[in-house]
């Protein structure tokens, strides 16, 4: 992996493929090693730029405040770094929610715009669903400052116990990543999380002007599938897909569906 300095932070990143540049935005507490599927699918076609966030892997792990507008400049720093006027942006859950601020205050970044199970504003349409709440110890109409109680390491246990719904991937996957919960409850990681809690764009939606795909899984355990929805009411002409049966990170579980959805929309006219 190679870094380079943005924003005051070394940001660990890596370039795969040919092509037209698509830049990859993982999700919270992830690496850029959970896109793994989409590299070896998407550099047939794309030159594929995945990196570490702020907090986690090979990146610096500030303490925070962070943001996620602070995150999308990290995402335009690399950008800038390789020399990429203008790109695909690709991001899931919390990177979703990084690439709408993305989408939002650099509209000329943007090639194609793809956002994969994520949401625009916790409320009684959006946001996490009373599942995660539930799983949380909390009421679903749970304020900010009840999720800021947590300890990291709760969050993350809850978080990878619902992000998978087939009993092969809950039975070897679950198991692992209680361990990596424990590796990962950083300072950093704690920081994305407040960024989550902070997140909110739906009143900007409609300033996004690049082609918008919006895809989710219609079992999400973690995010109310009905947050897509409303993403994809508020951008103008998005697209949305629902993936039957598809979990959290149906993009790992159904990445087959996931990755023909998303080439099929970034290939098109």
């Amino acid at each position: 992996m190679a870094k380079t300095r943005v924003d005051g932070i070394n940001l660990s990143y890596k370039v795969d493929g040919r092509g037209e540049p698509l830049v990859l935005i993982m999700g919270f507490a992830g690496t850029q090693m959970g896109w793994i599927f989409q590299r070896l699918a998407f550099r047939k076609y794309f030159q594929v730029i995945s990196f570490d966030n702020r907090g986690v892997g090979g990146s610096d792990k500030p303490s925070g405040p962070y943001t996620m507008r602070s995150m999308a400049d990290d995402t335009i720093g690399l950008m800038d770094h390789l020399g990429i006027d203008k790109a695909h942006i690709l991001g899931v859950s919390m990177g979703g929610m990084i690439a709408q601020e993305v989408a939002i205050n650099y509209p000329k970044r943007v090639r194609k715009l793809v956002l994969g199970c994520t949401f625009a504003r916790t409320d009684e349409t959006g946001g996490h669903s009373p599942e995660y709440a539930k799983a949380l110890g909390l009421g679903e109409d749970c304020s900010d400052n009840d999720l800021r109680s947590l300890t990291i390491e709760k969050v993350l246990s809850t978080v990878f116990s619902l992000a998978f719904n087939s009993r092969l991937y809950r039975m070897s996957v679950v198991p692992l990543s209680k361990v990596y919960a424990r590796l990962v409850a950083t300072e950093g990681v704690a920081a994305q999380f407040e960024a989550i809690v902070g997140h909110d764009t739906l009143d900007r939606l409609n300033m996004i002007e690049a082609p918008t795909m919006v895809i989710m899984g219609t079992q999400d355990r973690l995010i109310r599938p009905s947050s897509s929805e409303v993403i994809a009411n508020r951008i103008p002409n998005a697209t949305l897909v629902k993936v039957d049966g598809g979990s959290h990170a149906f993009f790992l579980g159904m990445r087959g569906r996931f990755n023909r959805e998303v080439l099929d929309f970034l290939r098109g006219s």
